[in-house]
C-alpha cells in the first residue's frame, strides 16, 4: 500500500494544528446549532483523533502518523447510512481521519484499500 506524503513532519503538525482549532471553534458553537450534543459530540470526536496524530507526530516521522491514523480507519466500523444522532463519535473520527487523508494527499487508492477493510457495524454488534 502506497501511504507516502510529500508534506514534511512540520508541515503536517500545523494542518493537524488548524483542523483542532476548527473542532474547538465547533465545540464552543455547539450550543447554537440545532442538535447541540450531537455536534459536540463529532468535534469531539475529531479533536481527540488530531490530538493522537499530533502526539505521533511530535515523536516520530511522517510515515509512523500516517501508519497510525491508516489503523485506526481500519478499526472503525461503517456507520454511514445511520440516522445523523447515531454513532456521532465513529462518524466524528472518520470525518478527522479523512481530512487527515486529503491534507496529506494520500493516495485515493490506499485510501479505498484501509476502506475495504473496515468491519461493518453488525459485526462488531454480533460479537
Amino acid at each position: 500500500m502506497d501511504a507516502t506524503t510529500v508534506l514534511s513532519l512540520d508541515e503536517i503538525l500545523k494542518g493537524l494544528k488548524h483542523y483542532k482549532r476548527i473542532a474547538k471553534q465547533d465545540l464552543l458553537r455547539a450550543e447554537e446549532t440545532a442538535n447541540p450534543e450531537v455536534f459536540r459530540q463529532h468535534a469531539e470526536a475529531r479533536r481527540e483523533v488530531y490530538a493522537e496524530l499530533t502526539s505521533i507526530a511530535e515523536q516520530g516521522v511522517p510515515q509512523d502518523v500516517i501508519a497510525r491514523a491508516l489503523e485506526v480507519y481500519r478499526q472503525l466500523p461503517f456507520v454511514t447510512g445511520t440516522p445523523e444522532d447515531e454513532h456521532v463519535a465513529i462518524k466524528g473520527k472518520e470525518n478527522a481521519l479523512e481530512n487527515f487523508f486529503l491534507m496529506i494527499g494520500l493516495n485515493p487508492k490506499a485510501r479505498r484499500e484501509a476502506r475495504s477493510q473496515r468491519p461493518s457495524l453488525a459485526t462488531l454488534q454480533a460479537s
